[in-house]
């Protein structure tokens, strides 16, 4: 697994902007990166609680990270269509990154082998990028409750901290 200090390995997957049921674009973090910092949230899937819980914390605090210019990107496995859904039903203020092909939950280390003991999804799991690509923070889900107050907390400290440097 990737761990602080570490280059953020490149990946280009397509972007659901939430405008529309196709609102789908392609994304490539080394073209993102350079414009402040970047947030990536991985989830294991739109729709779910905690998931939604988890977003909707993201969007209620987006103000706080507009502050350092940063950018907040969900990343699922979900397909594009269905995270455009997601993002208009929950009213999310920021695009999610669809990671169909599993590549970078891989890259990334934060793979769930088998949820519901079925298919394969991300690790509930939050990356901090700063503007070289190298990143500052990691969040890796444990067993247990989660207060994603705090994280979301955590997660704009570590912001701060990477718009800073």
């Amino acid at each position: 697994m990737l761990d602080v200090g570490d280059t953020a390995p490149d990946f280009t997957v397509p972007i659901a902007g939430g405008e529309v049921y196709n609102d789908i674009s392609e994304f490539t973090l080394s073209e993102a990166v350079g414009d402040g910092p970047i947030v990536l949230a991985f989830i294991p899937a739109a729709f779910t609680s905690n998931c939604t819980e988890e977003m909707c914390r993201f969007r209620d605090s987006i103000h706080r990270f507009n502050t350092f210019d940063a950018q907040v990107y969900g990343v699922s496995v979900d397909l594009p269509p269905a995270q455009n859904v997601f993002i208009m039903q929950e009213g999310l203020t920021f695009p999610m990154l669809s990671d169909w092909e599993h590549e970078v939950i891989h890259d990334y280390g934060v793979v769930v082998p088998e949820m519901y003991g079925q298919f394969e999804v991300a690790k509930r799991s939050i990356f901090v990028l700063d503007e070289e690509g190298t990143i500052t923070y990691r969040w890796v889900e444990d067993e247990g409750e989660i207060d994603f107050g705090a994280v979301v907390d955590t997660v704009e400290d570590a912001v701060a901290e990477a718009s800073a440097a």
